[in-house]
């Protein structure tokens, strides 16, 4: 059982990821401290004055717990695209070239499929001569 679990654990794929998550959370920590230092400090200057945030006061006027801060939700999608940018530059596109290096296509284009005129299904293999969701007959696919 316990070789079961170490062979398992040892495998390339499973230590590829372990080391992508470890680095995407490392750049997460990083992002995080951009978005508070920088961009938090931007969308609060943008709001002028000295509201406590950029949004709408539900409750009395002051109180921070019925307060909809817009500006928070602002700095969350900054910091996510800005994330997202930084995780596919780094990672994905220095992965793919070197899976390209290897022969491997990796986040290429998908299978192309057809799709079958009886039940719709959309995801047959351009191959198939049978649905195999309702599996009537397909026509031959021309080409």
């Amino acid at each position: 059982m316990l070789k079961g679990l170490k062979n398992f654990l040892m495998r390339g794929d499973v230590i590829v990821v372990a080391v992508g998550l470890v680095v995407a959370l490392a750049f997460s920590t990083l992002i995080q401290a951009f978005t508070t230092s920088i961009i938090d400090p931007l969308v609060t200057r943008a709001q002028g004055g000295s509201a406590i945030g950029l949004g709408v006061q539900l409750g009395a006027k002051g109180n921070v717990t019925t307060f909809l801060n817009f500006g928070t939700l602002i700095s969350a999608i900054i910091y996510f695209l800005v994330f997202i940018v930084v995780v596919y530059f780094v990672i994905v596109v220095p992965y793919r070239m070197t899976m390209t290096r290897q022969g491997k296509t990796v986040f290429g284009d998908p299978a192309p499929t057809k799709t079958c005129p009886f039940c719709l299904s959309a995801d047959l293999p351009v191959a198939a001569t049978r649905c195999m969701h309702c599996t009537s007959e397909l026509p031959p696919t021309a080409g």
